[in-house]
């Protein structure tokens, strides 16, 4: 087996997770770069998990040519130019979610990804990885519940996380690409079409800050299917309970249902506030089976010179999407697509 060595830009909350997979969970993988402005981060990389060249300049970590792959999971609004750099130094390149922030920006990139076929690139829309939303795919495509007509999906953090999400607002993307991302690729998946028209409305009802970014902290949008099919999507940064990320797949022969019960595990707690269970407090939480699942592919994809399970055009049009939710949010209009 081949033995594929990685470099990662981007050591925060979900930056470490993925190193931490590719340092101890992957067979057949060695972390053996890391590049971040932040010294701390840089220190947990080579005193926890090992990594033995550490870098500040992304442009330098280039230069190892000991390294297979570069794995980005530095700010969005650093995606394109990393992956460009990343490829035009001959790297196989897998990158966290959004693929850019503007839809100009996508087409650069795939202008790039197209000079450069020989490389494997794959960006990170991990609830296709997640064994829950496959098994449902897989009950669709075998038609064992119908035609799906209709998805109903949100995503969902807590209220503590809301005022660290304010700082980063205009490199995230906002609300809609940062969060909505995922239950947009989903309803695509499912449906087997392409968005016609969005309508999206929302608002900042508990933290007023996000107005100074026009963003929000609670929106939903209707989007209309070529195939007349819809999808109904949330999303919210006050969650008080927990983490709840959830789908709800309505078919021409039953409904569908993934994570409706964000419980955190099987214990119930009884006592003098009654009985209640605890619930997942973040995302990665809930998907850290699926993570890894996605970084053990990328890393066969790269091995075998396999396609990836999401190919660049899924996270092009995730990004023009979440993008025209975002217009409709701030004009109040019905975008067509």
């Amino acid at each position: 087996m081949k033995n594929i060595k990685v470099g990662i830009v981007g050591l925060g909350r979900l930056g470490i997770k993925h190193a931490e997979n590719l340092s101890y969970r992957i067979k057949g993988c060695s972390l053996i770069a890391a590049c971040s402005l932040n010294e701390k981060e840089l220190l947990v990389a080579e005193k926890e998990l090992g990594v033995q060249h550490l870098y500040k300049n992304y442009d330098e970590m280039l230069e190892n040519r000991e390294i297979d792959a570069i794995f980005i999971a530095s700010s969005s609004s650093f995606h394109k130019e990393q992956i460009i750099k990343a490829l035009e130094a001959d790297f196989h390149v897998f990158c966290e979610k959004p693929l850019a922030l503007t839809l100009e920006d996508c087409y650069e990139v795939k202008r790039v990804v197209e000079k450069n076929k020989d490389k494997i690139v794959s960006v990170g829309l991990v609830r296709r990885y997640d064994p829950s939303y496959v098994a449902a795919k897989h009950k669709i495509d075998k038609n064992e519940i119908g035609r799906a007509f209709h998805v109903r999906s949100q995503t969902v953090d807590m209220n503590e996380t809301a005022k660290f999400q304010i700082e980063f607002v205009k490199s995230s993307g906002g609300i809609f690409v940062d969060a909505n991302i995922h239950d947009v690729d989903l309803a695509r998946w499912y449906l087997g079409s392409e968005v016609k028209t969005v309508f999206s409305l929302g608002g900042s009802y508990i933290h007023k800050e996000f107005d100074d970014h026009q963003d929000a902290d609670n929106v939903t949008t209707l989007l209309e299917f070529e195939n007349k099919s819809l999808a109904t999507i949330s999303a919210s940064r006050t969650a008080f309970h927990g983490h709840g990320t959830r789908t709800e797949i309505l078919c021409t022969k039953g409904i569908l249902e993934i994570g409706f019960s964000p419980i955190k595990n099987h214990v119930q707690i009884n006592d003098s506030h009654g009985m209640r269970k605890e619930c997942l407090e973040t995302f990665f939480t809930r998907f850290e089976e699926a993570f890894l699942i996605e970084d053990e592919s990328f890393i066969e994809n790269v091995r075998n010179k396999t396609a990836p399970r999401v190919i660049l055009e899924d996270a092009i049009r995730a990004t023009e999407i979440t993008l025209a939710m975002r217009e409709s949010h701030l004009s109040k209009k019905v975008i067509k697509l």
